[in-house]
């Protein structure tokens, strides 16, 4: 079976198990997610979802993030893990926010990945999730799962990501990737993987 027709039986697979994907982070608007996204590294979703309504009955806008100090920010997301450099990335994030672009987020990954503390992952997270552009942001999940697939030869996050783009249809690309994610740790674990078991995996 080739990369094409392979992709297609998974889409269908993803499609009948996860047919809504919801996007896994709580958020109400663009900049929200951002922060979100940005504290997700290294650290569950479900703890940045316990953590993040603390910090946004604080400050849920660029401009009310900039009163706080650093170190106050840094009290309140130290359970998301790595939280002196998150909070000086939310902190310089959100005054670049307000000096360079109107306090909005910007709509384009180029404008995205120049903001502090902002990756190619999480710029393309904010694209397809907060505005609906085509991106495919690769984690840990879906690089994990491409590999195991035969979609992707896994040799870098990058070339995963430009083998699904050529596999899958870019309007597709938003519902796919949180499918795969929702998949990866329901069927398709790091640990405890078994191939017999798995619905993918098992595809000869």
């Amino acid at each position: 079976m080739n990369r094409k027709r392979k992709a297609e039986k998974i889409a269908k697979i993803l499609d009948e198990l996860f047919p809504h994907p919801k996007i896994p982070l709580n958020h109400k608007d663009t900049y929200t997610l951002l922060i979100a996204v940005l504290l997700s590294a290294r650290c569950t979703d479900k703890k940045v979802n316990e953590i993040t309504p603390l910090l946004f009955k604080k400050a849920s806008t660029p401009q009310e993030m900039i009163k706080l100090t650093v170190s106050e920010i840094e009290d309140i997301i130290r359970p998301c893990g790595l939280s002196p450099a998150k909070a000086k990335a939310i902190w310089n994030l959100s005054l670049s926010l307000i000096q360079n672009h109107q306090g909005k987020v910007p709509k384009t990954l180029e404008e995205l990945e120049e903001l502090p503390g902002v990756g190619h992952k999480t710029a393309s997270v904010v694209m397809t999730q907060g505005f609906h552009l085509p991106a495919f942001p690769v984690d840990t999940h879906i690089h994990r799962c491409a590999k195991r697939w035969g979609l992707s030869s896994g040799k870098s996050v990058k070339q995963t990501e430009k083998d699904l783009k050529e596999l899958f249809d870019p309007k597709k690309w938003h519902k796919i990737h949180l499918q795969i994610i929702y998949f990866g740790r329901q069927y398709c674990p790091a640990r405890g993987h078994q191939k017999s078991k798995c619905p993918i995996c098992s595809l000869s």
